[in-house]
């Protein structure tokens, strides 16, 4: 009875998923765009715009997979791109859009799946299928992401970047301070805050690849790992956008030339500049007034509340922390050089980060209760975090002057609502995972004179 529910579990969650595909492409098309599905589907031949990534799916579908056929399949993929390249170079086909690798990753994973599909039975095709999928939908992930923000600006002409800038007054403008720090840094400091900010999925892969490295010997899937906090993150986070659009204090404070110029980055400055309130970011912190929505181009997206780079940052270090000290170690550096990137950017405002946190803690409630079955323990703190979220969205609407001209009062409250999300989280955790008591030793036993 539980197998055939699961079952269908997972069908039904297949063809929610397929439709909500197929709405992208729908949606994509009507603004003149391909979709998620043929951009994936172009990738098979043309050149992909997401090599590194391709290969990272690649290597999580291995975690199914015996050391022989995992070499195997890294062959095969290697052996694909270095014909492909050849093939390009006869044909003086230059890659001027994307990466000159990436099609045998995703040729290898199509593969094994005709393999699970024709050659395989059982639990051996389903567990090949899971793992096929899971590679693929890292990949569909990222292109439906890209739907997700072409969206949000086609659909979101206004702008509310004045408010949250109001609101983050209160916190004391952390984006303008670390944009100097970045400034400070050079072209060395901001590059590498670039690698860690654009490599985040690699990152993620890492961790995921450290919880999955049992599957292919227990020939199972464990009940929770980072791949599934990341799909949800990445699911449910850009229906924020379309509620709250901001797109941040670089696009809407300043062209941020003599910024850019500096740290080796957009040396012509952002290219919605002319859309700018005023050139004052990271120089002058913008003043205090009564905001109101202001009118933005139709490119930028609105992809800043919550902060989503925050929010999956927040998610490996979570997962890395039951990993060796290396792994904790990385899962710490790419946490604190995320929030460092994203504000020293000017891609966020402090006020993102904080929703970004409390966001991700209650995914992760949500999907662990789920997991081990809901109790009154996980229901409270996952509507406790759904309403402290909703909250602050409606703080930063209604009440940004009052935050802006009460700091002292304002800021404090704003982080200990973050930090009870997290204490609340935490001692959740404990409860359901509780630390291995020592044995007790037996009592000596008197001996008899």
């Amino acid at each position: 009875m539980w197998r055939g529910s699961r079952t269908g579990l997972w069908v039904a969650a297949g063809v929610v998923a397929l439709g909500f595909l197929i709405a992208l492409e729908i949606a994509a098309r009507h603004y003149g765009q391909p979709g998620p599905i043929t951009n994936q589907a172009r990738e098979v031949i043309f050149a992909p715009k997401s090599g590194f990534l391709l290969y990272a799916g690649m290597a999580l579908m291995m975690v199914v997979l015996t050391w022989r056929q995992r070499f195997i399949a890294a062959g095969a993929a290697i052996g694909i791109d270095i014909a492909f390249a050849v093939v390009r170079w006869a044909v003086d086909a230059r890659v001027t859009d994307g990466h000159p690798f990436g099609n045998g990753a995703l040729w290898v994973m199509l593969g094994y799946a005709v393999i699970a599909v024709t050659r395989r039975t059982g639990r051996e095709r389903v567990l090949l299928l899971k793992g096929v999928g899971l590679g693929l939908l890292l990949v569909a992930g990222r292109k439906t992401g890209d739907i997700w923000l072409l969206i949000t600006s086609r659909t979101r002409p206004g702008v509310l970047d004045q408010y949250v800038a109001t609101a983050d007054h209160a916190l004391g403008n952390p984006s303008w301070l670390m944009g100097r720090i970045v400034t400070a840094t050079g072209p060395i400091g901001s590059n590498l805050l670039n690698i860690v900010y654009s490599q985040l999925a690699v990152a993620a892969v890492v961790v995921a690849l450290y919880q999955l490295r049992n599957v292919a010997a227990e020939r199972r899937f464990p009940r929770h790992h980072l791949v599934r906090t990341f799909l949800v993150i990445g699911l449910l986070g850009p229906a924020t956008y379309m509620i709250f659009p901001v797109v941040g204090p670089v696009f809407a404070y300043g062209t941020g030339l003599e910024h850019w110029s500096s740290v080796g980055l957009w040396p012509e400055g952002p290219p919605s500049g002319q859309w700018a309130v005023a050139d004052l970011w990271p120089r002058t912190l913008p003043p205090i007034s009564t905001p109101h929505p202001m009118p933005f181009d139709e490119v930028t997206p609105r992809n800043c509340m919550p902060s989503l780079h925050t929010a999956w940052a927040v998610a490996i270090f979570i997962h890395s922390r039951k990993g060796p000290r290396t792994l904790r170690f990385a899962g710490t550096f790419w946490l604190l050089a995320t929030l460092g990137a994203t504000l020293g950017f000017g891609y966020h405002y402090g006020v993102d980060l904080i929703v970004g946190v409390v966001f991700t803690l209650t995914v992760e409630a949500a999907l662990r209760s789920y997991d081990r079955g809901w109790d009154r323990a996980g229901v409270r703190l996952v509507a406790y975090g759904t309403t402290v979220f909703a909250a602050l969205l409606v703080s930063y609407r209604y009440l940004p002057l009052e935050m802006a001209r009460h700091p002292w009062l304002y800021g404090p409250l704003l982080i200990l609502t973050m930090i009870s999300v997290i204490y609340g989280y935490a001692r959740t955790v404990a409860l359901w995972e509780p630390s291995a008591a020592p044995a007790r030793q037996p009592e000596r036993q008197p001996e008899l004179v």
